[in-house]
Protein backbone atom coordinates (compact mmCIF):
# COMPACT_ATOMS: atom_id res chain seq x y z
CA UNK A 1 0.00 0.00 0.00
CA UNK A 2 1.19 3.56 -0.71
CA UNK A 3 1.70 5.60 1.85
CA UNK A 4 2.99 8.79 -0.43
CA UNK A 5 2.26 10.71 -3.41
CA UNK A 6 3.25 14.24 -5.32
CA UNK A 7 1.71 15.92 -2.01
CA UNK A 8 2.81 14.22 0.65
CA UNK A 9 6.33 13.39 -0.32
CA UNK A 10 8.74 15.20 1.83
CA UNK A 11 10.00 18.31 0.19
CA UNK A 12 13.96 18.44 -0.48
CA UNK A 13 16.46 20.67 0.78
CA UNK A 14 16.76 22.63 -2.39
CA UNK A 15 13.33 23.49 -2.60
CA UNK A 16 12.85 24.64 0.57
CA UNK A 17 13.23 28.21 0.05
CA UNK A 18 10.55 30.36 2.11
CA UNK A 19 12.64 33.33 4.05
CA UNK A 20 11.14 34.98 7.23
CA UNK A 21 9.42 38.16 4.96
CA UNK A 22 7.51 34.99 3.33
CA UNK A 23 5.78 33.79 6.89
CA UNK A 24 5.22 37.32 8.10
CA UNK A 25 3.60 37.37 4.80
CA UNK A 26 1.77 34.61 4.83
CA UNK A 27 0.58 35.27 8.22
CA UNK A 28 -1.26 39.00 7.19
CA UNK A 29 -2.93 37.75 4.51
CA UNK A 30 -4.23 35.01 6.51
CA UNK A 31 -5.21 37.19 9.57
CA UNK A 32 -6.88 39.98 7.60
CA UNK A 33 -9.86 38.33 7.01
CA UNK A 34 -13.61 38.81 7.81
CA UNK A 35 -13.94 35.91 10.65
CA UNK A 36 -10.82 37.99 12.11
CA UNK A 37 -12.98 41.05 12.00
CA UNK A 38 -15.96 39.02 13.46
CA UNK A 39 -14.30 37.25 15.82
CA UNK A 40 -13.40 40.42 17.79
CA UNK A 41 -16.72 42.05 16.74
CA UNK A 42 -18.47 39.16 18.59
CA UNK A 43 -16.71 39.67 21.76
CA UNK A 44 -17.78 43.50 21.88
CA UNK A 45 -21.93 42.12 21.47
CA UNK A 46 -20.69 39.46 24.22
CA UNK A 47 -20.40 42.76 26.31
CA UNK A 48 -17.08 43.48 26.81
CA UNK A 49 -15.32 47.23 26.12
CA UNK A 50 -12.56 47.69 23.63
CA UNK A 51 -9.84 47.16 25.35
CA UNK A 52 -11.16 43.61 26.99
CA UNK A 53 -11.83 42.51 23.41
CA UNK A 54 -8.33 43.75 22.75
CA UNK A 55 -6.56 42.34 25.45
CA UNK A 56 -8.30 38.49 24.48
CA UNK A 57 -7.27 38.75 21.57
CA UNK A 58 -3.99 39.56 22.15
CA UNK A 59 -3.52 37.18 24.77
CA UNK A 60 -4.96 34.07 22.60
CA UNK A 61 -2.86 34.80 19.64
CA UNK A 62 0.44 35.09 22.06
CA UNK A 63 -0.68 31.80 23.47
CA UNK A 64 -1.28 30.05 19.44
CA UNK A 65 2.28 31.19 18.62
CA UNK A 66 3.52 28.81 21.11
CA UNK A 67 2.23 25.33 19.67
CA UNK A 68 2.41 26.88 16.38
CA UNK A 69 6.19 27.04 16.60
CA UNK A 70 6.55 23.93 18.28
CA UNK A 71 4.60 22.00 15.36
CA UNK A 72 6.27 24.08 12.73
CA UNK A 73 9.54 22.84 14.00
CA UNK A 74 9.13 19.16 12.13
CA UNK A 75 8.26 20.84 8.82
CA UNK A 76 11.27 22.74 8.63
CA UNK A 77 13.81 20.02 9.92
CA UNK A 78 12.35 16.88 7.70
CA UNK A 79 10.11 18.99 4.59
CA UNK A 80 7.23 17.02 5.58
CA UNK A 81 3.70 18.16 5.69
CA UNK A 82 0.81 17.68 8.73
CA UNK A 83 -0.90 14.45 7.84
CA UNK A 84 3.11 12.78 7.69
CA UNK A 85 4.21 14.25 10.54
CA UNK A 86 1.24 12.54 12.43
CA UNK A 87 2.15 9.55 11.46
CA UNK A 88 5.24 9.33 14.13
CA UNK A 89 2.85 9.73 17.20
CA UNK A 90 -0.66 8.15 15.63
CA UNK A 91 0.89 5.32 13.48
CA UNK A 92 1.29 5.22 9.57
CA UNK A 93 -2.60 4.50 9.65
CA UNK A 94 -4.06 5.72 12.92
CA UNK A 95 -2.92 9.65 11.57
CA UNK A 96 -5.62 9.64 9.61
CA UNK A 97 -7.62 10.14 12.57
CA UNK A 98 -5.99 13.61 13.77
CA UNK A 99 -6.03 14.42 9.89
CA UNK A 100 -9.74 13.98 9.54
CA UNK A 101 -10.46 15.88 12.62
CA UNK A 102 -8.08 18.62 10.95
CA UNK A 103 -9.98 18.53 7.88
CA UNK A 104 -13.50 18.34 8.87
CA UNK A 105 -12.99 21.74 10.80
CA UNK A 106 -11.69 23.17 7.86
CA UNK A 107 -14.31 21.41 5.71
CA UNK A 108 -16.30 24.05 8.52
CA UNK A 109 -14.10 27.25 7.98
CA UNK A 110 -14.59 26.75 4.44
CA UNK A 111 -18.14 27.09 4.35
CA UNK A 112 -18.22 29.90 6.60
CA UNK A 113 -15.72 31.64 4.41
CA UNK A 114 -18.06 30.54 1.38
CA UNK A 115 -21.13 32.10 3.09
CA UNK A 116 -19.59 34.77 4.07
CA UNK A 117 -18.36 35.73 0.50
CA UNK A 118 -21.78 34.64 -0.55
CA UNK A 119 -23.49 37.41 1.75
CA UNK A 120 -21.41 40.01 -0.36
CA UNK A 121 -22.47 38.96 -3.57
CA UNK A 122 -25.88 39.34 -2.31
CA UNK A 123 -26.06 42.78 -1.11
CA UNK A 124 -24.45 43.05 -4.13
CA UNK A 125 -26.70 41.71 -6.28
CA UNK A 126 -29.04 44.04 -4.17
CA UNK A 127 -27.32 47.57 -4.87
CA UNK A 128 -27.89 46.17 -8.41
CA UNK A 129 -31.27 45.23 -8.48
CA UNK A 130 -32.71 46.67 -5.44
CA UNK A 131 -36.09 45.18 -6.44
CA UNK A 132 -34.77 41.87 -6.52
CA UNK A 133 -35.22 41.77 -2.56
CA UNK A 134 -39.17 41.14 -2.22
CA UNK A 135 -39.18 38.12 -4.67
CA UNK A 136 -35.99 36.50 -3.69
CA UNK A 137 -36.53 36.71 0.33
CA UNK A 138 -38.88 33.92 1.64
CA UNK A 139 -39.71 33.77 5.63
CA UNK A 140 -41.04 29.81 5.18
CA UNK A 141 -37.44 29.10 3.75
CA UNK A 142 -36.02 31.25 6.41
CA UNK A 143 -37.31 29.24 9.16
CA UNK A 144 -36.91 26.28 7.92
CA UNK A 145 -33.21 26.16 7.23
CA UNK A 146 -31.71 29.44 8.05
CA UNK A 147 -31.52 30.89 4.61
CA UNK A 148 -33.67 32.88 1.98
CA UNK A 149 -33.21 31.97 -1.82
CA UNK A 150 -31.12 35.40 -2.30
CA UNK A 151 -28.96 34.18 0.26
CA UNK A 152 -28.61 30.53 -1.26
CA UNK A 153 -28.15 32.12 -4.57
CA UNK A 154 -25.30 34.07 -3.49
CA UNK A 155 -23.74 30.90 -1.05
CA UNK A 156 -24.02 28.96 -4.32
CA UNK A 157 -22.70 30.83 -7.21
CA UNK A 158 -19.47 32.08 -4.10
CA UNK A 159 -19.07 28.41 -3.80
CA UNK A 160 -19.08 27.46 -7.71
CA UNK A 161 -16.06 30.14 -7.57
CA UNK A 162 -13.96 28.37 -5.12
CA UNK A 163 -14.82 25.12 -6.68
CA UNK A 164 -13.88 26.53 -10.54
CA UNK A 165 -10.73 27.65 -8.65
CA UNK A 166 -9.87 24.23 -7.17
CA UNK A 167 -10.27 22.61 -10.35
CA UNK A 168 -8.20 25.22 -12.46
CA UNK A 169 -5.72 25.17 -9.63
CA UNK A 170 -4.82 28.21 -7.32
CA UNK A 171 -1.96 29.15 -9.48
CA UNK A 172 -4.72 30.29 -11.20
CA UNK A 173 -5.53 33.81 -9.18
CA UNK A 174 -2.02 33.63 -7.94
CA UNK A 175 -1.75 37.39 -8.16
CA UNK A 176 -5.45 37.84 -6.01
CA UNK A 177 -3.58 36.19 -3.41
CA UNK A 178 -0.99 39.52 -3.05
CA UNK A 179 -4.28 42.09 -2.99
CA UNK A 180 -6.46 40.09 -0.68
CA UNK A 181 -5.28 41.50 2.74
CA UNK A 182 -4.76 45.04 1.17
CA UNK A 183 -8.69 44.76 0.09
CA UNK A 184 -9.63 43.75 3.19
CA UNK A 185 -7.74 46.74 5.37
CA UNK A 186 -8.96 49.56 3.22
CA UNK A 187 -12.20 48.28 3.74
CA UNK A 188 -11.69 48.15 7.29
CA UNK A 189 -10.13 51.31 7.61
CA UNK A 190 -13.21 52.73 5.48
CA UNK A 191 -15.43 51.62 8.09
CA UNK A 192 -13.10 52.88 10.48
CA UNK A 193 -13.19 56.35 8.69
CA UNK A 194 -16.87 56.11 8.58
CA UNK A 195 -17.58 55.31 12.36
CA UNK A 196 -15.18 57.88 13.44
CA UNK A 197 -17.51 60.47 11.57
CA UNK A 198 -20.69 59.47 12.54
CA UNK A 199 -19.58 58.56 16.10
CA UNK A 200 -17.76 62.39 16.49
CA UNK A 201 -14.27 60.48 16.98
CA UNK A 202 -13.11 57.97 19.02
CA UNK A 203 -13.75 59.69 22.47
CA UNK A 204 -17.49 58.19 22.16
CA UNK A 205 -16.68 55.08 20.80
CA UNK A 206 -13.67 53.67 23.08
CA UNK A 207 -15.45 54.86 26.03
CA UNK A 208 -18.77 52.46 25.24
CA UNK A 209 -18.94 51.05 28.57
CA UNK A 210 -18.56 47.02 29.54
CA UNK A 211 -21.65 45.11 30.07
CA UNK A 212 -19.98 43.68 32.86
CA UNK A 213 -20.92 44.64 36.90
CA UNK A 214 -18.41 42.42 38.33
CA UNK A 215 -15.55 40.16 37.84
CA UNK A 216 -17.54 36.81 37.93
CA UNK A 217 -19.61 38.15 34.94
CA UNK A 218 -16.39 39.07 33.20
CA UNK A 219 -14.73 36.25 33.62
CA UNK A 220 -17.54 33.90 32.59
CA UNK A 221 -17.15 35.36 29.00
CA UNK A 222 -13.30 36.17 28.91
CA UNK A 223 -12.02 32.52 30.20
CA UNK A 224 -14.37 31.03 27.15
CA UNK A 225 -13.59 33.89 24.54
CA UNK A 226 -9.40 33.24 25.19
CA UNK A 227 -10.25 29.76 24.48
CA UNK A 228 -12.02 30.56 21.38
CA UNK A 229 -8.86 32.84 20.36
CA UNK A 230 -6.64 30.03 21.14
CA UNK A 231 -8.86 28.14 18.91
CA UNK A 232 -9.60 30.20 16.02
CA UNK A 233 -5.71 29.06 14.95
CA UNK A 234 -5.72 25.96 16.43
CA UNK A 235 -6.53 24.63 12.97
CA UNK A 236 -3.25 25.90 11.79
CA UNK A 237 -1.24 25.02 14.99
CA UNK A 238 -1.69 21.47 13.40
CA UNK A 239 -0.81 21.54 9.82
CA UNK A 240 1.56 24.39 9.80
CA UNK A 241 4.14 21.88 8.60
CA UNK A 242 2.16 21.91 5.61
CA UNK A 243 4.11 25.52 4.92
CA UNK A 244 7.09 25.57 7.37
CA UNK A 245 8.31 22.28 5.05
CA UNK A 246 9.55 25.18 2.82
CA UNK A 247 11.03 27.07 4.92
CA UNK A 248 14.84 27.56 4.97
CA UNK A 249 15.02 27.79 8.76
CA UNK A 250 13.98 27.09 11.64
CA UNK A 251 14.74 30.50 12.46
CA UNK A 252 13.05 32.01 9.16
CA UNK A 253 9.82 30.14 10.38
CA UNK A 254 9.44 30.91 14.22
CA UNK A 255 10.38 34.79 14.02
CA UNK A 256 8.37 34.68 10.46
CA UNK A 257 5.29 33.85 12.57
CA UNK A 258 6.24 35.71 15.59
CA UNK A 259 6.01 38.79 13.57
CA UNK A 260 3.05 38.17 11.37
CA UNK A 261 0.73 36.79 13.60
CA UNK A 262 0.01 38.43 16.94
CA UNK A 263 0.75 41.96 15.56
CA UNK A 264 -1.64 41.83 12.55
CA UNK A 265 -4.50 39.83 14.36
CA UNK A 266 -4.24 42.71 17.24
CA UNK A 267 -4.57 45.43 14.40
CA UNK A 268 -7.11 44.46 12.36
CA UNK A 269 -9.02 43.50 15.29
CA UNK A 270 -8.79 46.94 16.70
CA UNK A 271 -10.80 47.49 13.63
CA UNK A 272 -14.15 45.05 13.96
CA UNK A 273 -13.97 46.43 17.99
CA UNK A 274 -13.91 49.94 17.46
CA UNK A 275 -16.65 49.83 14.35
CA UNK A 276 -18.63 47.46 16.14
CA UNK A 277 -18.65 49.56 19.84
CA UNK A 278 -19.76 52.50 17.48
CA UNK A 279 -22.82 51.21 15.57
CA UNK A 280 -24.48 51.88 19.08
CA UNK A 281 -24.09 55.06 18.59
CA UNK A 282 -24.65 55.45 15.33
CA UNK A 283 -27.65 53.41 15.38
CA UNK A 284 -29.83 53.89 18.35
CA UNK A 285 -28.18 51.23 20.64
CA UNK A 286 -28.41 48.69 18.15
CA UNK A 287 -24.92 46.77 18.07
CA UNK A 288 -24.36 45.08 14.90
CA UNK A 289 -21.03 42.96 14.69
CA UNK A 290 -21.46 41.13 11.30
CA UNK A 291 -19.56 43.35 8.91
CA UNK A 292 -21.53 42.34 5.38
CA UNK A 293 -24.66 43.62 7.06
CA UNK A 294 -22.84 46.87 8.21
CA UNK A 295 -22.11 47.42 5.51
CA UNK A 296 -25.18 47.00 3.42
CA UNK A 297 -26.45 49.73 5.85
CA UNK A 298 -23.52 52.75 5.53
CA UNK A 299 -23.73 54.36 2.69
CA UNK A 300 -25.57 54.52 -0.97
CA UNK A 301 -25.84 51.95 -3.88
CA UNK A 302 -22.13 52.61 -5.02
CA UNK A 303 -20.69 52.22 -1.47
CA UNK A 304 -22.24 48.73 -1.13
CA UNK A 305 -21.59 48.18 -4.79
CA UNK A 306 -17.34 48.73 -4.65
CA UNK A 307 -17.49 47.10 -0.93
CA UNK A 308 -19.17 44.13 -1.99
CA UNK A 309 -16.88 43.36 -4.70
CA UNK A 310 -13.78 44.09 -2.73
CA UNK A 311 -14.92 42.13 -0.18
CA UNK A 312 -15.99 39.25 -2.39
CA UNK A 313 -12.66 39.07 -3.71
CA UNK A 314 -10.78 38.90 -0.91
CA UNK A 315 -12.97 36.03 0.75
CA UNK A 316 -12.37 34.01 -2.33
CA UNK A 317 -8.30 34.74 -2.26
CA UNK A 318 -8.34 33.86 1.74
CA UNK A 319 -10.57 30.74 1.48
CA UNK A 320 -8.25 29.24 -1.13
CA UNK A 321 -5.11 29.83 0.43
CA UNK A 322 -6.20 28.79 4.14
CA UNK A 323 -9.16 26.19 4.08
CA UNK A 324 -8.06 24.12 1.01
CA UNK A 325 -4.37 23.16 1.33
CA UNK A 326 -4.57 21.35 4.63
CA UNK A 327 -7.71 19.67 4.00
CA UNK A 328 -6.80 18.42 0.48
CA UNK A 329 -3.41 17.23 2.18
CA UNK A 330 -5.21 15.59 4.74
CA UNK A 331 -7.84 13.75 2.69
CA UNK A 332 -5.46 12.78 -0.06
CA UNK A 333 -3.63 11.32 3.39
CA UNK A 334 -6.12 8.51 3.36
CA UNK A 335 -5.44 7.00 0.39
CA UNK A 336 -2.33 8.67 -1.43
CA UNK A 337 -2.96 6.91 -4.69
CA UNK A 338 -6.33 7.51 -5.34
CA UNK A 339 -6.92 10.62 -3.97
CA UNK A 340 -4.80 13.99 -5.25
CA UNK A 341 -4.76 17.55 -3.73
CA UNK A 342 -7.76 18.02 -5.89
CA UNK A 343 -9.55 15.50 -5.15
CA UNK A 344 -9.63 16.75 -1.54
CA UNK A 345 -10.50 19.95 -2.52
CA UNK A 346 -13.54 18.91 -3.97
CA UNK A 347 -14.06 16.86 -1.10
CA UNK A 348 -13.81 20.26 1.24
CA UNK A 349 -15.86 22.01 -0.74
CA UNK A 350 -18.64 19.54 -0.98
CA UNK A 351 -18.51 18.96 2.62
CA UNK A 352 -18.27 22.76 3.64
CA UNK A 353 -21.51 23.66 1.55
CA UNK A 354 -23.73 20.60 3.00
CA UNK A 355 -22.89 21.21 6.78
CA UNK A 356 -25.45 24.68 6.87
CA UNK A 357 -22.42 27.06 7.39
CA UNK A 358 -24.85 29.91 8.16
CA UNK A 359 -25.78 28.04 11.49
CA UNK A 360 -22.30 28.48 12.87
CA UNK A 361 -21.95 31.89 12.35
CA UNK A 362 -25.40 32.95 12.88
CA UNK A 363 -24.99 34.81 16.23
CA UNK A 364 -21.80 35.70 18.02
CA UNK A 365 -22.72 33.36 21.00
CA UNK A 366 -23.07 30.22 18.89
CA UNK A 367 -20.06 31.66 16.90
CA UNK A 368 -17.59 31.37 19.47
CA UNK A 369 -18.91 29.12 22.42
CA UNK A 370 -20.02 26.63 20.10
CA UNK A 371 -18.42 26.78 16.59
CA UNK A 372 -14.21 28.36 17.84
CA UNK A 373 -14.78 26.58 21.31
CA UNK A 374 -15.91 23.33 19.91
CA UNK A 375 -13.42 22.35 17.70
CA UNK A 376 -10.82 23.55 19.80
CA UNK A 377 -12.37 20.53 22.19
CA UNK A 378 -11.32 17.80 19.01
CA UNK A 379 -7.97 19.97 17.85
CA UNK A 380 -6.39 20.68 21.37
CA UNK A 381 -5.52 17.15 22.20
CA UNK A 382 -4.31 16.27 19.16
CA UNK A 383 -1.60 19.34 19.70
CA UNK A 384 -0.47 18.25 22.77
CA UNK A 385 -0.11 14.58 21.95
CA UNK A 386 1.83 15.64 18.75
CA UNK A 387 3.95 18.13 20.27
CA UNK A 388 5.04 15.82 23.66
CA UNK A 389 5.66 12.98 21.21
CA UNK A 390 7.94 14.90 18.89
CA UNK A 391 9.60 17.02 21.54
CA UNK A 392 9.54 14.81 24.56
CA UNK A 393 9.40 11.09 23.57
CA UNK A 394 11.39 11.20 20.03
CA UNK A 395 13.39 14.26 21.13
CA UNK A 396 12.78 15.76 17.87
CA UNK A 397 14.01 12.69 15.93
CA UNK A 398 12.44 11.22 13.41
CA UNK A 399 13.07 8.43 10.76
CA UNK A 400 11.61 9.98 7.51
CA UNK A 401 12.21 7.12 5.13
CA UNK A 402 9.47 5.22 8.27
CA UNK A 403 6.63 7.82 7.81
CA UNK A 404 6.71 6.39 4.54
CA UNK A 405 6.15 3.35 4.77
CA UNK A 406 4.25 -0.21 6.18
CA UNK A 407 6.03 -2.23 8.75
CA UNK A 408 8.47 0.62 10.47
CA UNK A 409 8.87 1.88 13.64
CA UNK A 410 5.66 4.31 13.28
CA UNK A 411 4.03 0.49 12.46
CA UNK A 412 2.79 -0.30 15.90
CA UNK A 413 -0.32 -2.55 15.86
CA UNK A 414 -1.60 -2.64 12.90
CA UNK A 415 -0.59 0.86 11.69
CA UNK A 416 -2.15 2.43 14.88
CA UNK A 417 -0.53 3.71 18.31
CA UNK A 418 -3.59 2.87 19.90
CA UNK A 419 -1.82 4.38 23.47
CA UNK A 420 -2.17 7.55 21.58
CA UNK A 421 -5.81 6.79 20.22
CA UNK A 422 -6.69 6.46 24.29
CA UNK A 423 -4.97 9.21 25.11
CA UNK A 424 -6.66 11.30 22.28
CA UNK A 425 -10.19 10.17 23.32
CA UNK A 426 -9.67 11.06 26.88
CA UNK A 427 -8.81 14.44 25.94
CA UNK A 428 -12.03 14.89 24.08
CA UNK A 429 -14.65 13.33 26.09
CA UNK A 430 -13.99 15.32 29.19
CA UNK A 431 -15.18 17.97 26.88
CA UNK A 432 -18.13 16.60 25.56
CA UNK A 433 -20.60 17.29 28.29
CA UNK A 434 -20.01 20.85 28.14
CA UNK A 435 -20.00 21.00 24.14
CA UNK A 436 -23.79 19.71 24.26
CA UNK A 437 -24.84 21.96 27.11
CA UNK A 438 -23.90 24.75 24.10
CA UNK A 439 -25.04 22.61 21.49
CA UNK A 440 -28.10 21.67 22.45
CA UNK A 441 -31.28 23.52 22.97
CA UNK A 442 -32.37 23.04 26.47
CA UNK A 443 -29.98 20.44 28.06
CA UNK A 444 -27.36 23.28 29.60
CA UNK A 445 -29.17 23.35 33.07
CA UNK A 446 -28.91 19.12 33.00
CA UNK A 447 -25.51 19.26 32.95
CA UNK A 448 -23.60 19.85 35.60
CA UNK A 449 -21.94 23.41 36.43
CA UNK A 450 -18.40 21.64 36.57
CA UNK A 451 -18.56 20.66 32.95
CA UNK A 452 -20.06 23.56 31.70
CA UNK A 453 -17.06 25.15 33.19
CA UNK A 454 -14.53 22.76 32.54
CA UNK A 455 -15.63 22.88 28.31
CA UNK A 456 -14.72 27.03 28.61
CA UNK A 457 -10.98 25.55 29.18
CA UNK A 458 -11.77 23.01 26.20
CA UNK A 459 -8.57 23.65 23.94
CA UNK A 460 -6.02 24.28 26.91
CA UNK A 461 -7.56 20.53 29.23
CA UNK A 462 -7.39 18.82 26.24
CA UNK A 463 -3.78 19.87 24.84
CA UNK A 464 -2.65 19.21 28.55
CA UNK A 465 -4.38 16.27 29.10
CA UNK A 466 -3.88 13.97 26.34
CA UNK A 467 -0.22 15.46 26.00
CA UNK A 468 0.38 14.18 29.21
CA UNK A 469 -1.41 10.34 29.07
CA UNK A 470 0.87 10.62 25.99
CA UNK A 471 3.63 11.28 27.49
CA UNK A 472 3.24 9.13 30.49
CA UNK A 473 2.05 5.70 28.11
CA UNK A 474 4.86 6.13 26.44
CA UNK A 475 7.48 6.79 29.22
CA UNK A 476 5.61 3.13 30.18
CA UNK A 477 5.87 1.25 27.51
CA UNK A 478 9.33 2.83 26.73
CA UNK A 479 9.90 3.36 22.92
CA UNK A 480 13.81 3.46 21.34
CA UNK A 481 14.47 6.65 20.19
CA UNK A 482 14.75 6.77 16.21
CA UNK A 483 17.38 7.54 14.38
CA UNK A 484 17.38 10.55 11.70
CA UNK A 485 17.75 9.60 8.29
CA UNK A 486 17.49 13.02 6.54
CA UNK A 487 19.26 15.44 6.53
CA UNK A 488 18.24 18.41 8.43
CA UNK A 489 16.69 21.32 6.43
CA UNK A 490 17.00 23.69 10.03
Amino acid sequence: MSLTNEDLAATPPEKRTWEMKHFAALWIGMAVCIPTYTMASGLIDQGMNWWQALLCVGLGNLIVLVPMVLNAHAGTKYGIPFPVFARASFGVMGANVPALLRALVACGWFGIQAWLGGQALWQLLLAMAPGLEGPLTSAGMKEAIGIHPGELLGFAVFWAMNLYFIVKGTESIKFLELYAAPFLIAVGLALLGWAWVKADGFGPILSQPSKFTDTGSFMAVFVPGLTAMVGFWATLSLNIPDFTRYARSQRDQVVGQALGLPGTMVLFSFIGVAVTSATPIIFGGETIWDPVKLLGRVGGPLVTLLAMAALSIATLSTNLAANVVSPANDFSNLAPSKISYKMGGIITAVIGAIIFPWKLIESSGGYIFTWLIGYSALLGPVAGIMVADYFLVRRRELSVEDLYRRGGQYEFSGGVNWKAMLALAIGVAVNVPGFLAEAVPGLKDSVPGFWRTLYTYAWFVGFLLSGALHYAFAALSAPPRSAARLEPGG
